[in-house]
């Protein structure tokens, strides 16, 4: 599937089958820093006929995600780790934006599994790694690219996936690939990794909330 133009193409028995999607997905970010592909999601959408982001939620009240939230017009809000623990009032907060679609973007919190049922299969994350390389507890940042070169690998990369109750076992739905070079550091890696996620992330979203099948 891609994306062309607001619409998403399949190819079907040789041809392509273009189709628009009958709702305008509302997605809601959990994120937990400096918010720079939260910030690339939200422009994606903005002029979009298939979905916006409606609403930031950070674990961190000082989060500078949500000042890129309010530059753009976006509304955020403060969820401590504690407070994720209300199901009530979390999921009363999906209810009230009519969140239906949600995209984990550097948040470092387990996600709570009563929000994995609430969004039925419609939860995404990216891990700045080739799953299942180098995920599972505790790899997350600079611990992956770290565990990267540790392992000697020659190429990392990637992967955007929806979540299940598991850490990193969820479908993968994109991955996309870069060079290890001998010389990099966990810094160099990981810029070469933040261009991919720029590139493919808001991209790999569209075509997730274009999925017929959601």
């Amino acid at each position: 599937m891609r994306v062309r133009n607001g619409r998403a193409e399949l190819m079907i028995d040789g041809q392509i089958v273009s189709y628009k999607s009958k709702i305008m997905r509302r997605i809601v970010i959990f994120a937990s820093g400096n918010g720079t592909n939260a910030e690339r999601i939200i422009r994606h959408f903005q002029q979009s006929e298939v979905a916006r982001v409606v609403l930031v939620v950070s674990n961190k009240e000082d989060a500078y995600v949500r000042q890129r939230a309010a530059a753009l017009g976006v509304d955020s809000v403060y969820v401590g780790k504690g407070d994720m623990n209300d199901r009530e009032r979390v999921v009363g907060l999906m209810q009230e934006y009519g969140a239906d679609f949600c995209v984990l973007a550097g948040y470092l919190l387990l996600f709570p599994e009563y929000l994995i049922h609430y969004f039925e299969g419609r939860v995404l994350n990216i891990h700045p790694a080739l799953l299942p390389l180098h995920g599972g507890k505790g790899m997350y940042g600079d611990h992956v690219h770290a565990d990267v070169l540790r392992c000697g690998d020659k190429v990392s990369g990637i992967t955007v996936h929806y979540i299940d109750e598991h850490f990193d076992k969820g479908q993968t739905i994109l991955q996309a690939y870069c060079p290890v070079k001998e010389d990099d550091t966990v810094d160099s890696l990981a810029q070469r990794i933040h261009r991919l996620e720029y590139a493919y992330f808001p991209a790999a979203i569209e075509a997730a909330v274009n999925d017929p099948g959601l």
